[in-house]
């Protein structure tokens, strides 16, 4: 356990509500999560799952994810749970926006995860004019920022931005730039 909490948020980046418990546990605190599809895939049920050779349906991907998301929400108190929306870059903003009302019911502490692409800007702007809390996700430079900036001018609640900072310092990418 850290004897002075820091002054920088330390969220965890997952889908298993165990690991969020051993972090929490550690370090005596978790200032949020961050949740992703990939993540809820990894996750050890849906792992047993898709060993088993069963494919889910969509609606069975959504329940899987729904339960793990409200396992770990207790886990993390009021800090906010991002919980991102399925997207790609044939998903309209307004296919976006109906992930994330959904998505946004399952947790008293939701936050939306968008990609920082032009629907999902446009489905973080409907977001905010509806009083939803959203995370941009997929940053890679201060254009997008800005852009999220823009887009969520007028948000009631903080509007978070997660850069993929890993990836731009391996690129050799001015990281500290965009933060």
């Amino acid at each position: 356990m850290l004897a002075v909490r820091p002054e920088t948020k330390i969220l965890v980046d997952g889908g298993d509500p165990e690991e969020t418990l051993r972090v929490r546990n550690l370090l005596g605190f978790v200032d949020g999560q961050t949740t992703n599809p990939t993540f809820v895939a990894k996750n050890p049920e849906v792992q047993k799952l898709i060993a088993s050779g069963r494919k889910l349906t969509w609606e069975e991907q959504q329940e899987k994810y729904k339960t793990i998301v409200r396992k770990i929400s207790p886990l993390v108190g009021t800090a906010g749970v991002s919980i991102e929306v399925f997207a790609d870059f044939d998903t309209s903003a307004e296919q976006m926006l109906a992930q994330g009302e959904e998505m946004f019911t399952w947790i008293p502490n939701a936050y939306i995860k968008y990609p920082c692409i032009r629907e999902g800007l446009r489905a973080a702007k409907m977001s905010v004019e509806r009083g939803m809390r959203v995370n941009m996700t997929l940053c890679f430079s201060q254009e997008q920022a800005a852009a999220v900036y823009a887009a969520t001018i007028g948000a009631k609640e903080p509007v978070y931005v997660s850069p993929f900072v890993g990836r731009m310092d391996d690129r050799g990418d001015d990281v500290m730039g965009l933060v």
